[in-house]
């Protein structure tokens, strides 16, 4: 259940219907999903997220666009967020994930996991040749 409602005609807002315009734009179709709504009863805050979101994810860079949602989904596993679980790995499927790709991702994001947990209750120390600056 969600802490707040979102407004009832947020785009009635210049600012969130510039911003909900823009994220039509982006993506090349009409769908503002909910994230955007709820963000929407903090004009500002929509508009500073949207921004960080269009910089890091939408525009091009040395990472592939899948990838990207890849790491989007790790990050959102690690931090048991099931929102955005569900919509950064339909962004991956979007952009070329194949069940076979998925199924070695969370193999690999299980694995992570397990020795990041590993690591941490035994405190191995950092070896010399893994420091960038030695």
């Amino acid at each position: 259940m969600s802490t707040l409602s979102p407004p009832q005609n947020p785009e009635a807002n210049p600012k969130v219907k510039s911003v909900f315009d823009d994220i039509r734009a982006t993506r090349g179709n009409n769908f503002i999903n909910n994230l955007w709504h709820y963000l929407a009863f903090d004009p500002t805050l929509l508009e500073s997220t949207w921004h960080d979101v269009k910089t890091v994810m939408a525009k091009p860079s040395h990472l592939d666009p899948m990838t990207k949602e890849l790491i989007y989904a790790a990050v959102s596993i690690a931090n048991s967020c099931e929102y955005c679980i569900h919509s950064h790995t339909a962004a991956a499927r979007s952009k070329g994930m194949t069940d076979k790709q998925y199924a070695e991702f969370l193999s690999i994001v299980s694995l992570a996991g397990k020795t990041n947990h590993l690591l941490n209750s035994i405190k191995v120390p950092i070896d010399k040749e893994f420091d960038h600056e030695c």
